[in-house]
């Protein structure tokens, strides 16, 4: 199909239904519906009315300020019975009052003035939306929120469990998976390695929702060709099981800015690439005890510091001495246009895959410290890319206790590697070409747009 021929169809109708579990959630969504917006197609995007906090309803509502062609319905979420329910675990129980509370999509697209494209929404209620998607005919796709090695990994959970129920409880070396090779235990989640009753994150929550993948018609994926290509070269190949859907690497899909411009004027005063970023979100499990190595880490390093903690924690900090040395600022500030001010020349950062996005579009060198979870897998592909320098030794987050000493040795380490600086910029012109017209995210997304166009006659 010829873009005239695009051009000139009529435009595609998207629903954006993501299940709206905190701020970070959301951002992919909000990225990716601005983008398809700019290219003529109509949003029509359901925002969940679950637990909106003031930061987050504030968000929220700058978004759809300055996006005032997105249409925004709201979708209120049945209350959940708890009594009758086994888990107690809060993000199962709320994933579960959405799956219980999506009966009524039905006749909320019927509501709509113009027929449904596709739905777009995430994994996380990809096996209770699977079905009704296929109810009401329109096709369902997926945004994956991590790395498309981890996705990979997860994806192949269904075969890997129907051949060996107890694979992970009595993996002894690596897990090999297809057209991927080795994952060593060390990177495994290490909640899929504990089999004890009240773990449900593997049962409850991942194997249902990736057993629903093959009723998926495709899955957006937060990454691009150059930076992932062996894995998304598996994932297109059909070598890592071929009933999964077709893959679309659009990213970085963070180069559409959210929530404004950073507040942090301290950082105007600074020489470029003199400041090392620091931010570990707020939902990681980090010591208290490891929290003061960190800050004395920073402290002696012997370069100013930006270091974003959640407000309860700042408090541990309010020694003028170090306040000489960096800042430490309260979440909530906007971490792409920190990471875009020209101070900054290296970012610490537990390796969530929407910040290594973020990075890579800007070309900011990474110190990855994985927590938990996909933050291994993805820190491997960091390094891999030469986005930045993977520490193995100092574990997962709670594991080891990582000396001030220690970090503040790495810092001024990676400070003053002029390679791993050129690295960075050559991804971050890696990532803007992908984006380009011709581009290999370009093209994918253009391949998503055509197909519903198509789907349409």
């Amino acid at each position: 199909m010829s873009n005239s021929d695009v051009n000139s169809a009529k435009p595609v109708h998207i629903l954006f239904l993501p299940s709206g579990l905190g701020v970070g959630q959301m951002v992919p969504f909000f990225r990716l519906a601005s983008m398809l917006a700019s290219q003529k197609c109509r949003i029509t995007f359901i925002t969940m009315l679950l637990e909106i906090s003031t930061t987050k309803s504030s968000f929220i509502s700058s978004f759809f300020a300055d996006h005032p062609e997105i249409n925004r319905l709201d979708f209120q979420i049945l209350p959940l019975n708890t009594s009758t329910s086994p888990i107690n675990d809060s993000f199962i129980m709320q994933i579960d009052a959405i799956s219980n509370s999506l009966h009524q999509l039905g006749p909320l697209v019927s509501s709509l003035n113009e027929p449904v494209s596709a739905i777009v929404s995430d994994f996380i209620i990809a096996s209770s939306l699977s079905q009704i998607a296929t109810n009401l005919n329109i096709p369902l796709y997926i945004i994956s929120t991590t790395s498309a090695k981890f996705y990979s990994i997860v994806a192949f959970l269904p075969l890997l469990l129907s051949e060996d129920p107890t694979a992970f409880k009595n993996l002894s070396g690596n897990l090999e998976i297809p057209g991927l090779g080795s994952v060593p235990k060390s990177s495994i989640p290490r909640s899929w390695l504990d089999d004890s009753p009240t773990n449900y994150v593997l049962k409850t929550y991942l194997l249902p929702n990736a057993r629903a993948l093959p009723l998926v018609t495709g899955v957006f994926l937060n990454t691009f060709d150059w930076f992932e290509p062996e894995t998304i070269a598996a994932l297109d190949g059909g070598r890592v099981t071929n009933s999964l859907p077709l893959v679309f690497p659009v990213g970085p899909v963070g180069n559409n800015k959210l929530g404004g411009d950073n507040q942090c004027s301290w950082l105007d005063e600074q020489p470029a690439e003199s400041v090392v970023y620091v931010n570990f979100g707020t939902r990681e499990p980090i010591s208290s005890q490891q929290l003061r190595e960190i800050g004395q880490g920073l402290e002696i390093c012997g370069y100013k510091f930006l270091w974003v903690l959640k407000e309860e924690l700042i408090e541990l900090f309010g020694d003028t001495e170090m306040e000489k040395k960096g800042k430490i600022v309260k979440a909530g500030e906007n971490e792409e246009a920190i990471m875009e001010h020209s101070s900054i020349g290296l970012f610490v950062n537990q390796c969530e895959w929407d910040s290594v996005m973020n990075a890579a579009w800007l070309g900011v060198p990474m110190l990855a410290w994985p927590q938990h979870g996909d933050q291994k897998l993805n820190a491997e592909v960091v390094q891999k890319a030469g986005l930045g320098r993977w520490v193995k030794k100092w574990g997962w987050g709670e594991e080891n206790l990582v000396n001030g000493e220690e970090i503040a040795e790495m810092v001024k380490n990676l400070m003053g590697d002029v390679n791993m600086k050129v690295n960075a910029m050559k991804v971050r012109e890696q990532a803007r070409k992908a984006n380009e017209i011709g581009g290999s995210s370009e093209k994918r997304l253009r391949k998503f747009i055509e197909t519903l166009i198509a789907e349409q006659k």
